[in-house]
């Protein structure tokens, strides 16, 4: 099969945005493996997890059924701990709930002597993770490791500078997601507590691995700031400030140790 004739059944299952991503990004256009493609997209898969790979922050990361593909929304978390670090910074930062790895790397490659730590307790994640690190050179930066933040003795104390996290927090039962998101694993999109759960067990727990004058950069659902605000100031956080992101949506709250 041509590669035009690939573009064109592409574009008709799902438009021509996607056909040409896809055919940029693919080799082999068997028959067998084009009709596949199709088929995913009518389905609604991605694109990102048609091809294997979405962009973040300049940076190309593998992504699977195992992680949540990487959004722009997530790029307003990266730069506001960019802003933070100045050049002498040299943070030592936690990752939690890691995926693909795509904010702990980004941090990583743009902060001047950073490194760093990113957990998650899904083994697929991991493994996407572990890819991510090795392809970016980032091996003897970042330590990928199977972990829990719901575990307060995760770490000894006073370990980390910067704690960042995007957990899930779409509460359990609420079915409004895009279709996209759909073909994400689940444990990474909803928590109970009406979509705070994760919030608290991180409010409780990050307080014994975070250093005095630390920071933790958060990123939040829609109209969820003033909540968030309230349990971790209820644990013992300094509320620092939210950002917005390029929607003008409240996307990240930042609180200091």
């Amino acid at each position: 099969m041509t590669i035009n004739q690939a573009f064109e059944i592409l574009k008709s299952a799902g438009g021509i945005r996607a056909a040409r991503i896809i055919t940029e990004n693919t080799k082999h256009f068997s028959k067998i493996t084009v009709w596949r493609m199709a088929r995913a997209l009518r389905r609604g898969v991605p694109v990102a997890k048609i091809i294997h790979q979405k962009w973040f922050y300049g940076l190309k990361f593998y992504t699977n059924h195992h992680t949540l593909d990487p959004r722009p929304d997530t790029e307003t978390l990266v730069a506001a701990v960019i802003s933070d670090c100045n050049n002498n910074a040299q943070p030592n930062i936690l990752d939690l709930g890691t995926g693909t790895g795509c904010i702990i790397a980004s941090l990583v490659k743009n902060i001047s002597g950073a490194q760093g730590v990113g957990i998650d307790v899904s083994r697929g994640a991991l493994r996407v993770a572990r890819k991510n690190i090795r392809q970016l050179n980032l091996t003897d930066k970042i330590r990928i490791v199977r972990k829990n933040f719901n575990a307060p003795n995760a770490f000894d104390k006073n370990t980390f500078d910067i704690i960042v996290s995007n957990p899930p927090y779409i509460a359990v039962g609420d079915m409004r997601v895009d279709t996209g998101a759909q073909h994400d694993p689940k444990r990474a999109l909803y928590a109970r507590g009406n979509g705070y759960a994760a919030y608290e067990s991180i409010a409780k727990n990050a307080r014994n691995w975070i250093r005095g004058g630390g920071k933790i950069y958060l990123e939040i659902g829609i109209d969820m700031g003033t909540h968030v605000r309230e349990i971790f100031e209820k644990h013992g956080w300094h509320f620092d400030r939210i950002e917005t992101d390029l929607s003008g949506i409240e996307r990240v709250i930042v609180f200091s140790a």
